[in-house]
């Protein structure tokens, strides 16, 4: 070995061992980390694997409530499933109330968070207000909206001077389930939105004012294209959370599928499938097609989501 093959072996030395040092300390770090993220996999296994895995399972037998007797059909439950009309009927209701919501409360949580950002007397209270109503359980909500609907002794119909058979006529009930879940859901919206506007630089607006633009203005060059990212949360939060609408159309319609089924929503449909008529395969069956349904969604947002930060740079 010459000299200069030994210098350079001696000078790697070093950098082999803090190799190796640091490839061992990521090795305990990994089993130390370990420790800390296995009860959250535990639970998560327990809880979400394993009904998934179950479910899917029972999807393809002819399985009832009582778990008992259940043989292997193969695909018959999802052939008939989508050949249900019920169940195409339960999709397109849950459809058209996430079509109504999700632009309602996307629209009101920006103008509310607007409004309780640039307000200065009171500031606290209007905060408040606005995200107060999301504090309270569902049910608790769907009952005061079901009392202000009644068309005898109801606020809504008093106050406007109409006599309009909210809960009791296919063509407002689902209206209804609307304006309740505006009121009590936005206050989510409009605290992502508050938060968001908070972290905008206000060197932006100085800036602005300094070249002459106006409150349109900034809003439009300057306000909404930094809740770009913040919109598209909001959105896809409630596009999801309004596909799996339930309690409070369950609730204000006193746990029945409104007047000429015109209520009925996926999820209650499969819960009546499961533990009303206790076909649980068929039920795990319309599950599973719903979870893809929402897999899909939620693979559509992220695919535009990433379209659209390569077209920005």
């Amino acid at each position: 070995m010459t000299t200069t093959s030994a210098e350079t072996v001696i000078a790697a030395a070093p950098a082999r061992a803090v190799a190796g040092t640091t490839t061992v300390r990521r090795k305990q770090g990994f089993q130390h980390g370990g420790w800390f993220v296995a009860p959250f996999l535990l639970l998560f296994t327990l809880f979400v694997i394993w009904p998934l895995v179950r479910g899917l399972y029972l999807s393809f037998t002819d399985a009832n409530i009582s778990g008992e007797g259940a043989s292997f059909i193969g695909l018959d439950n999802y052939r008939e499933a989508l050949q249900d009309s019920m169940m195409w009927d339960s999709l397109g209701h849950s459809a058209y109330f996430t079509l109504l919501v999700v632009p309602c409360i996307t629209v009101m949580a920006f103008l509310l968070a607007m409004l309780a950002h640039h307000i200065e007397r009171g500031k606290w209270l209007w905060r408040l207000c606005f995200f107060l109503p999301f504090l309270l359980p569902s049910t608790v909500a769907a009952n005061l909206w079901q009392w202000l609907f009644n068309p005898g002794t109801g606020m809504v119909n008093h106050v406007f001077g109409i006599d309009t058979p909210w809960l009791s006529d296919k063509s407002y009930a689902l209206l209804a389930v609307v304006i309740c879940t505006l009121w009590w859901t936005t206050g989510f919206s409009f605290l992502l939105y508050l938060a968001a506007l908070q972290g905008i630089p206000a060197h932006l607006y100085e800036a602005a004012k300094l070249d002459g633009a106006n409150a349109w203005h900034r809003m439009v060059h300057i306000t909404l294209p930094m809740l770009r990212n913040i919109t598209g949360l909001v959105v896809a939060l409630q596009i999801l959370a309004s596909l799996q609408v339930f309690d409070q159309a369950v609730v204000m319609m006193d746990f029945g599928p409104g007047p000429e089924d015109s209520t009925r929503t996926f999820v209650q449909f499969t819960l009546e499938e499961g533990f009303t008529a206790y076909r649980v395969g068929y039920a795990s069956a319309i599950s599973i097609i719903f979870f893809v349904i929402i897999a899909a969604v939620a693979l559509a947002r992220m695919w535009l989501l990433r379209n659209r930060e390569e077209g920005a740079r």
